[in-house]
């Protein structure tokens, strides 16, 4: 791959956490800022799985870049493991320039069908768990009049029977817009990015309910690395004049809402 030389340094000696960014869309990220010049905190939720593989390769590629590289285990739901997390990356790297909120996790399956402990973890992950993360947080981008992204995806907006964490994604947009407000007093950046489709492990699973997508065209599937160019553009100084806003890159899905798709 031919990489925009634009990338390489514009970050030099920030420190950026990508939540849940083993693989997939979080990984994507993590590289993309790693290619800027940043070191990344790669964040993992459960230890001795494929995540922790995937992030150990993942962390080794970063380090071949030239930058440093951590590898966190915590699960986000859970107050203490948060606590856990920022202080590690307190006691590693000292400061905290961009908080990326990525990680989410979800049952595919209609809210009605849903078991008490299966709504409970959508609301304890994909909601209390990026609030527990921006609220350690804080101190750390005060210092550094640092940014948040969230990346939600087309879920917030459009219904889906089997995507409930579309409704947490929405929740948290709204989060975003309100955190954008009261932390502007700190300087402290706050947007989201709202996804299209990405074919990610997910994707495999949400396929089984949405048979309809397989008839998508090619050219409307997002690359990872197209939500990660618009979160890295939310944390240069070019998007200082955006606050509490979601950009929606998805190739122009979205648009798309009376206008039939043609059949590959």
């Amino acid at each position: 791959m031919v990489i925009n030389q634009m990338e390489w340094n514009s970050f030099r000696d920030r420190v950026a956490l990508i939540t849940g960014s083993s693989r997939g869309i979080g990984s994507a990220i993590a590289r993309k800022f790693a290619r800027s010049g940043a070191d990344v905190i790669v964040n993992y939720r459960k230890a001795g799985g494929k995540s922790q593989a995937q992030g150990e390769l993942l962390c080794k590629e970063i380090e071949e870049m030239g930058r440093r590289s951590f590898l966190i285990q915590a699960d986000i739901s859970a107050k203490e493991s948060v606590r856990s997390l920022f202080k590690e990356i307190r006691e590693r790297c000292g400061r905290l320039d961009f908080l990326i909120l990525n990680a989410a996790k979800a049952p595919f399956k209609p809210l009605e069908n849903l078991l008490e402990r299966e709504l409970r973890q959508l609301v304890e992950t994909n909601y209390l768990g990026n609030i527990f993360c921006v609220q350690e947080a804080l101190p750390l981008l005060e210092k550094t009049e640092g940014k948040v992204v969230f990346i939600s995806s087309l879920g917030s907006r459009f219904y889906n029977p089997a995507y409930p964490l579309g409704s947490m994604k929405a929740a948290m947009e709204s989060v975003l817009r309100d955190l954008a407000e009261s932390l502007s007093g700190m300087k402290i950046s706050v947007n989201g990015v709202c996804g299209g489709i990405v074919r990610t492990d997910s994707f495999k699973v949400l396929r089984q309910y949405w048979e309809e997508i397989d008839q998508m065209p090619e050219e409307l599937f997002v690359e990872p690395d197209e939500i990660a160019d618009a979160a890295l553009f939310l944390c240069d100084p070019a998007s200082r004049g955006i606050r509490g806003q979601t950009i929606v890159v998805d190739r122009g899905l979205s648009n798309r809402l009376y206008r039939p798709i043609p059949k590959r």
